[in-house]
């Protein structure tokens, strides 16, 4: 995605944003060009807070001059606006290919609607494509990556499931914990595999964005398309 159609897609999604609003901030390269523009309508007099998914969007958010807070202060938010890395007709995400899943998705979830902003090149027909990012616990690695496979294969789905890592070290989010990477190529009932992750003890969170997103703004050569819950 070229950093105009992400730019397209941010002024879109601001299109939402209302004066006084609490927001959740998202991670990403397209999210970080909505928090510049956020930071152009503060500077200009627009009255926001926002609670950052990520120390990256945190760090950005300071130094364009957007106010935060924490879902402490504000436990309750009007809107997060947010990427994603695949969405399907039915607004079913897959997130965390930048690994703050499990902040996006504690922060999504305490909001009253969702907007994410993509590039229409995330729009397929069924989700996979994109290996789904599984967040777990170090502790048990080995076993809990045992019966994540176990309990894919008895849903059907097969593919690798690796070890992110980064500098050659297993990759470590903001919360602490590892993510797993699964290559299913495809998953016909996403329902399905989110319940039966979220029953094996050391996985804390995964990438299946289910009933949170209210709009996805897709920016193309075409110009903008929404689609809506």
């Amino acid at each position: 995605m070229s950093r105009e159609l992400k730019i397209k897609a941010a002024e879109a999604a601001f299109e939402f944003v209302k004066d006084g609003m609490k927001l959740g901030i998202g991670t990403g390269s397209t999210a970080d060009e909505f928090i510049r523009i956020l930071g152009d309508n503060v500077a200009k007099g627009f009255s926001v807070i926002g609670v950052p998914t990520s120390e990256r969007s945190a760090a950005l958010c300071r130094e364009v001059g957007v106010p935060l807070t924490t879902l402490d202060e504000t436990p309750e938010l009007d809107l997060t606006v947010d990427g994603a890395d695949e969405t399907d007709r039915a607004l079913t995400l897959i997130k965390g290919g930048g690994g703050a899943l499990l902040r996006e998705k504690i922060v999504a979830a305490a909001s009253a609607d969702m907007v994410v902003i993509a590039d229409d090149s995330k729009l397929v027909d069924t989700l996979g494509a994109f290996p789904l990012p599984i967040e777990v616990n170090p502790f048990g690695l080995g076993a809990t990556r045992r019966a994540v496979e176990k309990c894919t294969q008895a849903l059907g789905l097969s593919g690798e499931i690796s070890l992110r890592e980064a500098d050659g070290k297993p990759y470590l989010t903001d919360g602490g914990h590892f993510i797993l990477d699964a290559s299913f190529g495809r998953i016909p009932d996403a329902e399905a595999l989110s319940s039966a992750l979220l029953e094996i003890p050391g996985v804390v969170q995964h990438g299946l964005f289910i009933g949170l997103a209210s709009t996805v703004v897709l920016a193309g050569e075409g110009g903008i398309t929404l689609l809506r819950r």
